[in-house]
């Protein structure tokens, strides 16, 4: 079996983050989103695994995942040239899949269940496909499955104005070869894009057997600022306390993690939290559920439920920085006020704020 990983697409919900990086590139609790997905496929025995990459950010996606040995896997980049749909990522990747069963990974998801009950139902009964659900409030904004009283799939609806149901297709599937021979029969929807809700739908008109199961653990579309930090809520939530970093005059309370190479002076931390290699946090607060990337630096400033990364620089701010997402190399400042109250920021790479 082999793994398909899409790690393309443009990330416009998550401007103006991803003007300069892809979306599937940003960390959660220190690590990029996208690796999460591929050390899901790794632990469930699949390591010959493609990775779809756009030409704008193909580059960068190769550079981070290297060519898989550090994963123990095997990565075969396959660019799509443009953003034309999930079922069509699909199709451009058909020679790298051949006539393998394969599972389809949305680089941008965040599963804590795992996918190996999955691949061990599909290897012992080989079915047609293997979908995964989860209720959500607002089935609009997804695929909609609906099932029979057995639970298996009935009919698939892509982001359906009147739900039939509200379990939402997950960013998972495990299919078998005959899935192509739909796709290479299926037509642009009314967004122009090529839909695997419509893939699998014509699986289900042809008969095939269509396995529906329900996510176990929590799953976030990571697609949105505050379903990034409501994600990085959730991994720092299983964190074990680890304190390799150097601690001086500071207080560190409850499950925080101190990465080798960084210092926490005259400072306190209330985990769950995250500091990256070569952080520094000086006469400061960090609070709950706030990853501080590596080399980032916070001094004098108060900063919670956040994510900062590599090399961003908080300096002075009379506010608290509260529910913030801060890119690569971004350099807020506050030297000069002295008004306090709460500070909300979503910054792209390098961007500089004077207060």
């Amino acid at each position: 079996m082999k793994g398909l990983v899409l790690s393309g697409g443009k990330g416009t919900r998550l401007r103006p983050l991803t003007h300069t990086r892809a979306k599937q590139l940003i960390p959660i609790a220190g690590k990029p989103n996208l690796f999460y997905a591929v050390e899901d496929l790794v632990r469930s025995g699949i390591t010959d695994i493609g990775v779809v990459i756009s030409p704008e950010t193909g580059e960068e996606v190769k550079s981070a995942l290297g060519d898989g040995q550090r994963f123990g896997a095997r990565f075969t980049y396959i660019l799509q040239e443009a953003p034309l749909g999930i079922a069509h990522a699909v199709r451009t990747a058909r020679p790298f899949l051949q006539n393998d069963p394969f599972v389809l990974y949305l680089g941008d998801n965040l599963l804590s269940g795992g996918i190996e009950h999955l691949v061990e139902e599909y290897r012992a009964n080989r079915p047609e496909a293997i979908v995964l659900l989860t209720p959500v409030e607002d089935p609009r904004a997804f695929g909609v499955a609906v099932l029979d009283e057995r639970g298996q799939v009935m009919r698939l609806v892509e982001k359906p104005q009147d739900p039939p149901s509200n379990l939402a297709l997950v960013g998972v599937y495990l299919f078998g070869p005959r899935i192509h021979r739909v796709i290479e029969n299926l037509k642009p929807s009314g967004r122009g894009e090529y839909e695997i809700t419509e893939a699998i739908q014509g699986l289900l008109d042809q008969g095939m057997p269509v396995v529906a199961h329900q996510v176990r653990g929590y799953w976030k579309d990571t697609g949105k600022p505050e379903d990034l930090l409501d994600g990085n809520r959730l991994v720092l939530s299983q964190l074990s306390r680890c304190i390799q970093g150097e601690l001086s005059s500071a207080e560190v309370v409850g499950e925080v993690v101190v990465e080798a190479g960084a210092k926490v002076i005259r400072s306190t931390v209330r985990g769950p939290a995250y500091i990256g290699p070569g952080a520094v946090v000086e006469d400061g607060f960090i609070g709950p559920y706030t990853a501080i990337g590596k080399n980032a630096k916070v001094v004098s400033s108060e900063v919670e439920y956040s994510i900062l990364m590599d090399e961003a620089e908080v300096y002075h701010l009379p506010y608290r920085l509260d529910s913030s997402i801060l890119g690569q190399g971004v350099v807020v400042d506050g030297r000069g006020h002295n008004r306090r109250h709460t500070l909300q920021l979503v910054l792209g790479d390098r961007s500089r704020v004077k207060l």
